[in-house]
C-alpha cells in the first residue's frame, strides 16, 4: 500500500502530523488506510487548511471489552436502532455549531456526505418512541476498519442516545465473527479517549501499536452493512 503520507518514523511525535489544502475522498480514504484522519485547523494561522492526525495514544474500543452498565441496558430499550436511514441527519446534528467543540464544516459535511453514497461511510441512528432521531453517530468503513467521527445524542429526549448508538456498532462489527477473531478482524477507532468512552470500554494504544493493528484488519471482509435490520 502507498503511504500517501510517508512512513511513521517520519511523522512529527506529536498528535498533528501534517496540513494542506487539498481535501476530496479519496485522499480521505487513503489517510484512514494510513493510520491518519483530517480534522479541521479552527483555531490557528492555517484555518483554511485541513490537519491530518495520527494521536500518539490512539482511542479504540476492543469490541470483546465494552461495558455496559444496568442504568445503559434500561436506556437500550427505550430506543430503536436503524443503521444508514438518516444519514445526512445525523452529520447535520453532529456539526451543529451550538456544540462545545464543534469543527465539522460544510466541506467535511460534503465529502462525507459522497463517502455514504459511495457506501464507505455509514451512521447508526436512534430514535425515541415518538419516532425523533435523538441520537447516532457516523464513521468510515474499510475492510475490517470502522473509523468513529462523531456522535450526538439529543440532551432533552435522548439520554444515553449515543452510547446506545455506540452498542448498536458494536453490534454491527461483531455479527459473524467468531469472538477469538475479532482483535484480528475488527477494529473500532474512535481517535481520542475521553471519559464518555472511557466508561464504556474504550482505551488508549500507541500510535505504532494501532498501525499495528490497522495493517491486519484492512484486508478483512468488511460488516454486511445492507443486511443490517433495524433493532
Amino acid at each position: 500500500m502507498v503511504r500517501v503520507f510517508g512512513e511513521e518514523a517520519q511523522w512529527p511525535r506529536q498528535d498533528l502530523i501534517g496540513f494542506c489544502e487539498e481535501f476530496d475522498p479519496p485522499l480521505v480514504l487513503a489517510a484512514y488506510q494510513c493510520g491518519v484522519f483530517p480534522m479541521p485547523l479552527l483555531e490557528s494561522a492555517f484555518s483554511t487548511e485541513m490537519g491530518w492526525w495520527s494521536p500518539m495514544r490512539r482511542g479504540i474500543l476492543p469490541l470483546d471489552q465494552v461495558r455496559v452498565t444496568r442504568s445503559l441496558r434500561k436506556s437500550v430499550r427505550r430506543y430503536r436502532t436503524s443503521i444508514d436511514q438518516a444519514f445526512h441527519r445525523v452529520i447535520r446534528q453532529c456539526a451543529n455549531p451550538e456544540r462545545e467543540g464543534a469543527w465539522i464544516t460544510e466541506e467535511v459535511r460534503a465529502v462525507y456526505s459522497t463517502l455514504h453514497e459511495d457506501g464507505q461511510a455509514h451512521s447508526v441512528e436512534v430514535w425515541d418512541a415518538e419516532g425523533r432521531l435523538v441520537g447516532g453517530l457516523y464513521g468510515v468503513s474499510i475492510g475490517g476498519l470502522f473509523a468513529g467521527e462523531s456522535m450526538f445524542h439529543d440532551p432533552e429526549h435522548g439520554r444515553d442516545a449515543s452510547k446506545v448508538a455506540l452498542l448498536r456498532l458494536v453490534t454491527e462489527l461483531a455479527r459473524g465473527v467468531a469472538a477469538e477473531d475479532l482483535a484480528e478482524r475488527r477494529l473500532l477507532d474512535v481517535q481520542w479517549q475521553t471519559p464518555h468512552l472511557a466508561s464504556m470500554g474504550v482505551i488508549e494504544v500507541p500510535r505504532t501499536e494501532y498501525l499495528q493493528r490497522l495493517d491486519r484488519v484492512l484486508t478483512a471482509g468488511p460488516p454486511d452493512w445492507k443486511g443490517s435490520a433495524d433493532a
